[in-house]
């Protein structure tokens, strides 16, 4: 989404006697006028984070060039009340030279301006075409600063791509054909969490967000002292149920008040083990009560899972960590360390660690801002790290949903729990899915999510007025209970009511337990209006693939939804929760049963379908009704059909 264009900047005088003639006229490599290559090449802006007051490395790489590059020129727009450049650092080692030609003209020049809020870049290979910029190299390096008064939320580093004099490349084929992606600041506040030690981490450019899991940038490892002796003894682990004897050891020590055991896994021993269909490790860890359990294993364990398809299990007294070897990322955490680091070498930390005092105090305020809600049990966090050389990355984000237990403490009833959430950083609470399931001595809560944080247990029973006796009575509650679903006054629903597109959108993201973007590729409706209730939502929804909109490039956030519109968001989100999804001769089939399924349109058929397939609708009077609006009251029953279906509660 481009911004308004800025006034140009001036170029130096010896800069546009040369520099910009040939960017823009193509004066010195002839192009095909018109012609352009099957696929366009790829510019990517890093993704980055960083804390007011701190500077932060985006890198700045070609990703795909079909012909190799020969010159560009762009101009990187800013917003300048959170954000200055600090400098600009060319990075194609034996390309970019910087060195001035015959005429006293460097080949890599740029002009920053923080007051207007941007930056201008230009390079030309001087030599004719002998020195091209090829695939998969960082072009240039941009150190930027949040400003100590910047207001955290997101930045977009935009270009306007419609403007040649702002985006152009140029090879010895072609002209301009390439595309832009990334360049997303996440600006947090100041000392809000994490290394504060005024380091500038440095991402790698191949990281930036696509579609699905995500790691953080490398931060340096903090390594507190233990205030009492480690102790170290051999333990048992199990391979597809099979007890393998002294295949990992044991490490306990204190840390800051908190008995941490630390289990390291014998690599060589489980890899050997992997050719014989290695399907689940699993690490039980009990005796530990209330303290932190870590298991560890190497980059190249975790790869070599990875290919099998086994999952590991982290088993202990305070709750369990099962996890696909694949959601861990082991390809984008390499790339963050560099592509040539052994994975052998890098440590992969699964960790079940009970929060911090802080996070216990700001769950519990916010408990205590909702009306008629206690806390269950002591909250956890759940975290996954990979560690070499120093340096951090965490892994906090999954293409799938990743379960993970609680365990309820003895003659802790798990009826009287009715969801799990997740504490945000403005310190609120967010349902995320969650089941509780009985066991002989302890209940225990089974919490599936696509991220890692601190989660906790909540009691909030919930009832409206006007469902007592209304057929969706339990969904509302129940929906209710879990902080998915809202009433509309004191102690009053609305059943019957019908509902909007972003509010039913809203619903069923609250539902899915998705809070935030899965990528940071911006959603440009000309009707969601910056600052909206449901700008966020809408934003998180698109990243997801669940909902696109319409032919003009509106949503039409507050037009009523029908009935046809929500199954479709609905069956998008079937994908994501794994359902089965009807097929065009189960689609036929199933909607021959109703009297009015000519009416279904074509765009609505298979979704309908699906929904009628995994019994989330079933129709009223033989009708399925695709045109009418759908009610508060079935998007609620719809909802939780879905996230029952699918195992999630």
């Amino acid at each position: 989404m481009f911004q308004p264009k800025k006034k140009r900047p001036r170029i130096r005088r010896t800069m546009s006697g040369l520099i910009a003639l040939t960017l823009l006229s193509s004066l010195v490599f002839p192009s095909v006028a018109g012609a352009e290559p099957a696929e366009p090449s790829q510019v990517q802006f890093a993704n980055v984070s960083v804390q007011a007051g701190q500077t932060v490395h985006v890198p700045v790489a070609l990703k795909k060039s079909h012909f190799g590059v020969k010159a560009y020129n762009m101009q990187i727009d800013y917003d300048t009340s959170a954000l200055e450049i600090v400098r600009i650092t060319p990075k194609s080692v034996n390309v970019i030279s910087t060195s001035a030609n015959e005429d006293g003209v460097a080949d890599f020049q740029y002009q920053i301006n923080n007051a207007e809020g941007w930056v201008r870049i230009i390079w030309v290979d001087f030599t004719g075409g002998d020195h091209s910029i090829v695939d998969e190299t960082q072009l240039f390096d941009m150190e930027i600063k949040a400003k100590s008064n910047a207001t955290p939320g997101t930045k977009q580093l935009s270009v306007d791509q419609t403007d040649s004099e702002h985006w152009h490349f140029t090879n010895v084929e072609y002209q301009s054909y390439t595309e832009l992606s990334g360049g997303t600041i996440t600006i947090t506040a100041a000392n809000s969490g994490g290394d504060n030690s005024g380091s500038t981490p440095t991402p790698n450019p191949g990281n930036s967000s696509g579609g699905g899991g995500s790691v953080s940038p490398t931060t340096p490892v903090i390594t507190p002292v233990p205030s009492t002796p480690a102790v170290t003894k051999g333990v048992d682990i199990y391979v597809n149920g099979q007890k393998q004897e002294q295949s990992a050891t044991a490490t306990t020590s204190t840390v800051n008040n908190l008995v941490t055991t630390t289990v390291h896994v014998d690599n060589d021993k489980v890899i050997n083990q992997i050719g014989s269909g290695l399907k689940t490790l699993l690490l039980p860890i009990t005796g530990t009560g209330k303290g932190a359990v870590v298991g560890e294993l190497n980059g190249k364990l975790v790869k070599t899972m990875e290919g099998s398809n086994a999952e590991v299990v982290i088993q202990t007294d305070s709750g369990t960590y099962t996890l696909p070897a694949n959601q861990i990322q082991v390809d984008q955490v390499l790339n963050q360390f560099g592509s040539t680091v052994p994975l052998e070498d890098i440590t992969i930390q699964i960790a079940i660690v009970p929060s911090a005092t802080s996070k216990q105090k700001a769950i519990q305020a916010a408990a205590d801002k909702l009306e008629n809600t206690t806390v269950i049990a002591a909250p956890i966090d759940f975290e996954v790290k990979a560690i070499w050389n120093g340096q951090q990355v965490n892994v906090d984000r999954f293409n799938s949903y990743v379960e993970r237990s609680i365990t309820l403490p003895e003659g802790v009833d798990g009826s009287k729990i009715t969801t799990g959430v997740v504490l945000q950083p403005d310190g609120s609470l967010l349902h995320v899915p969650t089941k509780v399931i009985k066991g002989n001595v302890q209940d225990s809560a089974i919490i599936n999510s696509l991220t890692n944080s601190t989660y906790a247990l909540i009691y909030h029973p919930a009832t409206f007025s006007d469902v007592s006796s209304h057929w969706s009575r339990d969904d509302v509650q129940d929906l209710a209970s879990r902080l998915i679903v809202q009433g509309t006054g004191e102690n009053v629903f609305a059943p019957d009511r019908s509902i909007t597109r972003a509010e039913f959108t809203a619903v069923l993201l609250r539902g899915l337990g998705l809070h935030s973007p899965r990528s940071t590729e911006a959603a440009s409706f000309t009707d969601v209006k910056t600052g909206s209730w449901y700008e966020d939502e809408v934003q998180t929804a698109v990243s997801y693939g669940l909902i696109s909109g319409y032919a003009d490039e509106s949503f039409r956030p507050n037009n009523e939804i029908s009935r046809a519109e929500a199954l479709t968001i609905v069956s998008r989100a079937m994908k994501l929760v794994g359902l089965a999804q009807a097929d065009a001769s189960e689609t036929t089939s199933l909607l021959s049963t109703y009297s009015d399924s000519a009416k279904v349109q074509s765009w609505a058929a298979e979704p309908v379908a699906s929904a009628i397939k995994q019994e989330l609708v079933q129709g009223a009077d033989g009708k399925l009704m695709s045109d009418a609006d759908i009610s508060r009251a079935q998007s609620a029953a719809i909802v939780k059909r879905l996230l029952a279906k699918a195992g999630l509660i």
